[in-house]
């Protein structure tokens, strides 16, 4: 992908290692003391004892009251009380500073690391965005995850890149290496616009990994009004494990778009694999009219590609398919699976490591097929299986299927660990403030944490995906709760969680539903309708993040369960950035959508990873993600804190919450 169209913000602030989070002292809650690990608020209006029964701030923008909860037989109604004199007389104080504060413009001056006086409160908003453990350039523009690899002993990602701006323009594929997938070290740019069919922007594309073990880079290159192509890059030297230096093939462009396909519709070939016919294949992403369409190649030298006659997949009324992946995934089981080897001349090697005699690998493999679809910013992912017969991918279920991420995260490419056996996700999360703001601050966009990705057994119909047990290493102090109770309207500060940089585990006991004898459907309901202000019977309950003292400023990740006029019952998970900032011109959509509770399972569960202005939600075990970005002018650095919260009429049990401060990394260019 690489239209100018396309959107993508970022932070960029001063990229020196922040002190490591001390401690790795436990705090261990107490169960029967639960003040001891989670603090009432005092009474407010807004903010209220647990006596007082708490009423969850609605959204920013004036709105009408919400709905009454649904009718039910219970007599666990939230009491009414009103707030002191004093304490309303507090809000008005806070109220009016808030007003102040915002009534005087943000004014920073673009991020320049060697310049002190960027230290002043001017710019403390611009600079508390800027990620701590979080992959970003030193400056200006990214967007695209592009050709991840393993070689020689270092993760490499590439990276849409704009080396000239904060905004969308001049792309080239920027660089960077790791030997742990968390501490990155930046080098010289690897693609750049110099030739004649990529003039343009060398956009969006994939490394593959050749049978002599040297990777090679297919890419899109744009011309003359972006009329896209294909071509191909190799290393320079092989032998550097690093890949500093990469050249363009003298046969570029390899690939023009075919007849019926518009030169402005024909991008972003994928990660090629071998089959055991000798030929490579890729897809690229395409369309005709209104319908999305995979373009299959194949090739015997990785130089000249022909069309096939049949396309990979397809899906009327998508539109333009962007971005495409397509691996395997066991049926059973985390490991990750090499497309070539599984399909390739190496086959019965395979066979032998996973334990001899196998079924035909199409009866013990399964396949993804993902795509970002260009209309609405989304991606996409569909299960089924591959025949080598045919060459068509068929999937368990119609339609263009479920979301990776329900959030901010967009044109995804995954790739084969070999050090590791793993399948490991990247995903571009972009900005949700404006394009001035990034221009000021001078940077734009992070990539999502890397996650792995495998098919969830239990269910068979989706993957789960959860952040790579690297992140793991950079947990700091730990401080633990047992069970407590939340009663309707609850809000408990949680200790340990304070800080803009955490990784927060909440374990909730599944509500039982059979204890309610009459309720009024709900199923109407959907995320945006109220958000964390709605109030059903059980929910919405769950945590607030970058939440300051006062509760003016904070971002709600929780569960809702809501009765359907069949009489089953559904659940919901949502990230409301709808009171998140008081900064004005965001987009504070409020994201969600409902999650697989198996009958089996009496717990639900969030893993929140909070980092400055992006807020990573992992649910059951990652059968559900979500990701935000937010940008809090109150709740920063060492002014945020931790929220739990029942808005729900019944109570809610919290079995544990373990919360992680989470340490920087150094990311600099070698």
């Amino acid at each position: 992908m690489g239209k100018s169209s396309v959107r993508t913000p970022l932070l960029n602030a001063d990229l020196e290692a922040q002190t490591p989070r001390a401690g790795a002292a436990r705090e261990k809650g107490k169960a029967a003391n639960a003040t001891a690990d989670y603090v009432s608020l005092p009474g407010a209006a807004s903010i209220v004892s647990r006596s007082q029964g708490p009423t969850l701030p609605g959204p920013r923008a004036p709105a009408p009251a919400p709905a009454p909860g649904p009718a039910e037989t219970s007599s666990a109604a939230p009491k009414n009380n009103s707030a002191s004199l004093s304490t309303l007389l507090m809000i008005a104080v806070c109220c009016i500073a808030t007003v102040i504060y915002l009534s005087a413009p943000f004014v920073a001056e673009p991020y320049d690391g060697n310049n002190p006086s960027q230290d002043d409160a001017k710019n403390a908003f611009y600079k508390a965005s800027r990620t701590g453990y979080h992959f970003q350039p030193e400056k200006n523009f990214m967007n695209d995850p592009n050709g991840p690899m393993y070689y020689k002993g270092y993760y490499h990602i590439f990276y849409q890149y704009n080396p000239k701006g904060a905004v969308w323009g001049n792309i080239c594929w920027g660089h960077a290496v790791s030997t742990d997938l968390v501490h990155w070290q930046y080098l010289e740019l690897a693609l750049v616009p110099d030739q004649w069919y990529d003039i343009e922007g060398v956009w969006s594309g994939s490394a593959t990994i050749l049978e002599d073990g040297t990777p090679a880079i297919m890419y899109t290159g744009s011309r003359n009004g972006q009329h896209q192509s294909q071509s191909m890059a190799i290393p320079v030297d092989p032998s550097d494990p690093l890949l500093r230096k990469w050249k363009k093939v003298p046969e570029n462009p390899l690939l023009l778009n075919p007849t019926g396909i518009s030169p402005h519709d024909f991008r972003d070939p994928t990660t090629a694999w071998l089959e055991s016919d000798g030929l490579w294949r890729i897809t690229i992403g395409a369309k005709v009219e209104k319908t999305g369409i995979a373009l299959l190649y194949t090739s015997r030298d990785f130089r000249h590609w022909e069309l096939q006659d049949t396309w990979l997949h397809h899906v009327n009324a998508t539109g333009m398919w962007e971005c495409v992946d397509f691996y395997p995934v066991l049926e059973e089981g985390k490991l990750g699976v090499d497309h070539s080897i599984l399909l390739g001349p190496k086959s019965e090697q395979l066979n032998a490591e996973l334990g001899g005699e196998q079924p035909p690998f199409s009866d013990t493999f399964k396949y993804v097929f993902k795509v970002s679809l260009d209309d609405t910013r989304h991606d996409h992912y569909a299960i089924g299986n591959y025949s080598t017969a045919t060459h068509k991918f068929v999937t368990d279920r119609p339609g263009i299927g479920p979301r990776y991420d329900y959030g901010k995260f967009y044109a995804s490419k995954t790739f084969y660990d070999s050090k590791t056996s793993r399948r490991i996700l990247w995903g571009w999360a972009n900005e949700s403030d404006s394009e001035q703001d990034d221009i000021t601050k001078g940077w734009a966009s992070v990539q999502a944490l890397p996650r792995t990705i495998w098919l969830d057994a239990k269910t068979g119909s989706n993957i789960l995906q959860w952040p790579v047990e690297e992140v793991d290493r950079l947990r700091g102090g730990l401080t633990s709760h047992d069970s407590t109770v939340l009663e309707p309207r609850d809000i408990f500060k949680v200790k340990g969680g304070d800080g803009p940089q955490l990784d927060i585990t909440v374990v909730f006991q599944k509500p039982d539903v059979t204890t309610v004898d009459r309720v009024v459907p709900d199923e109407e309901f959907d995320c945006s309708q109220g958000g964390s202000a709605h109030r059903g019977v059980f929910g919405p309950f769950g945590l607030l993040v970058l939440t300051d003292d006062n509760l003016i400023e904070h971002t709600a990740v929780f569960f809702y369960i809501t009765p359907m006029k069949s009489g089953a019952w559904t659940t919901r998970v949502c990230s409301d950035q709808s009171r998140s900032s008081l900064a004005p011109n965001l987009d504070t959509t409020v994201y969600g959508s409902f999650v697989n509770i198996l009958p089996t399972e009496d717990t639900l569960e969030l893993r929140v990873l909070v980092d400055h202005s992006i807020v990573e939600t992992f649910v059951q075990g990652g059968r559900l993600a979500i990701t935000s970005r937010v940008y809090p002018t109150l709740a920063i650095n060492e002014k945020s804190r931790l929220f739990l919260f029942n808005n729900g009429t019944r109570p809610i049990t919290v079995k544990s919450v373990d919360v992680y401060q989470m340490s920087s990394v150094a990311m600099h260019a070698i």
